[in-house]
């Protein structure tokens, strides 16, 4: 996936950092996918289980990225010159990093969790950003902004 590659979850803050996401991929002119997981049960093992309705949720969860990413292409003033929404099902860490391995930026929103949660296991964006393969741009939440 070249180009920009933006997380999202249906947050507010994941909302913000797609519409950064997209000004991102028109003024670099790079085509911009949206990347949306279905998170998977971690089993005992702390890997990703696999369940029979899987394959529909993570269906579920494209859908709701592809009305969102529609909303808001809808109210921009120009948009980028492609936009692919996708889903897995996997671990969001994973998931987003393994997607990194060929773009040239990756788009996060944080959530301003607090730095108690932070420091338990640290947020989903720091993760990503500790390994990702490319450039990662993290919005803050609208407070922090």
């Amino acid at each position: 996936m070249p180009g920009i590659i933006v997380g999202v979850d249906g947050s507010s803050h994941s909302r913000k950092a797609l519409g950064r996401a997209i000004t991102e991929a028109v003024a670099h002119h790079a085509p911009l996918t949206v990347l949306v997981v279905h998170q998977a049960v971690v089993d005992v093992y702390g890997l990703p289980s696999q369940y029979s309705d899987d394959a529909a949720m993570t269906e579920k969860a494209r859908e709701a990225a592809q009305t969102e990413v529609e909303q808001m292409l809808a109210a921009a003033a120009t948009r980028p010159e492609s936009v692919t929404v996708k889903a897995v099902h996997g671990l969001p860490v994973d998931e987003l990093v393994n997607a990194s391995s060929d773009a040239d930026m990756l788009v996060l929103g944080r959530h301003g969790g607090g730095d108690f949660a932070r420091l338990v296991r640290g947020s989903t964006a720091t993760q990503v950003a500790n390994h990702a393969h490319c450039a990662v741009l993290i919005i803050p939440p609208a407070e922090d902004a």
